[in-house]
């Protein structure tokens, strides 16, 4: 009966309840979003020429960035990679690779937080961002 004389009632108490995102998620969703273009440009100065389009690098000479324990593991070790360089064998998954890997200490916290972020959450990977705080604290212990 209460329905015949307010038919809305029933209609307002079925509906499902809406769903809002936060600002602070769509805020995060834009920030990640930013800091992989951005990433994606200083991959394509630096690192696209060895590492290549794909993340696949150049057997023997260049590790892939596609889904092994480097990319996907430890922050601290990408950070010193790109600020230090590296030299000799790499054992990356069974294969070794052999060629140097020059530093680029002159890039800046936010450059390095941006291009590991882009490579940590492309081909086919999905990690943890990087930030500039991060690379600053570990450049602070060199």
């Amino acid at each position: 009966m209460i329905c015949l004389f307010f038919p809305g009632l029933l209609k307002a108490q079925t509906k499902k309840p809406v769903t809002k995102t936060t600002t602070a998620t769509t805020s995060s969703a834009n920030s990640l979003k930013t800091s992989i273009t951005r990433g994606r440009a200083v991959y394509g100065k630096y690192c696209l020429t060895c590492h290549q389009a794909d993340g696949s690098g150049v057997p023997d000479l260049n590790p892939p960035l596609v889904k092994n324990k480097w990319t996907m593991g430890s922050k601290t070790v990408l950070i010193e990679q790109i600020i230090k360089g590296s030299s000799g064998k790499v054992e990356i998954d069974g294969e070794t690779f052999r060629n140097t890997m020059p530093p680029l200490p002159t890039l800046t916290d936010q450059q390095i937080a941006d291009v590991l972020t882009y490579v940590r959450n492309n081909f086919g990977n999905k990690a943890s961002t990087v930030t500039s705080s991060e690379v600053k604290h570990v450049r602070a212990k060199k």
